[in-house]
């Protein structure tokens, strides 16, 4: 769906600057980034930053730009697990870390401020069985909380089910 915008985007004379967030961590990984790399037009910008979103979304943002950002699900848990929040999470213990607070907080004040388009792709991880360890709960709950603060900032939300999307906004 993301890459759909993106092309409508385009017809209308926008650029496209693809954000990936996520990180070859092994082989099979590796392959799946490739891919998706392959899958996109060549034409795209692709931009690698698993960490300092809002940072890559100011510099890159423009009128004439639409930005695709995927996935958040996945920069979430590189903010986790990249500092001390995912031994947090894991002891059941509040979320005493820098990098995961300064950076979802930079993230969330830039993203009403943008210009141009800005495509998010998230996962509603929250909606599936309620997993058997403390850390993967935590985790789908701050991915949750972090789903909500995003669509109140936004003026358009689609959530795709079975490659349906459905309109919740906009």
């Amino acid at each position: 769906m993301a890459e759909k915008r993106a092309i409508v985007c385009e017809a209308l004379g926008m650029e496209v600057v693809y954000i990936a967030t996520a990180e070859a961590q092994d082989a099979e990984m590796a392959e799946r980034l490739a891919h998706h790399q392959r899958s996109r037009p060549t034409h795209w910008l692709t931009i690698e930053e698993p960490v300092k979103l809002a940072d890559t979304l100011k510099a890159q943002a423009a009128a004439d730009r639409c930005l695709i950002v995927d996935c958040i699900t996945l920069w979430l848990s590189a903010l986790v697990f990249k500092g001390q929040a995912g031994a947090q999470m894991e002891a059941g213990s509040p979320i005493d870390c820098t990098l995961f607070a300064e950076q979802r907080q930079a993230f969330l004040d830039v993203l009403p401020g943008l210009p141009g388009e800005i495509v998010l792709v998230s996962n509603e991880i929250g909606s599936g069985v309620v997993p058997e360890n403390r850390l993967a709960r935590r985790f789908a709950d701050e991915q949750g909380r972090l789903n909500q603060e995003i669509a109140a900032r936004c003026e358009r939300v689609t959530l795709s089910v079975a490659g349906i999307p459905l309109s919740l906004r906009g």
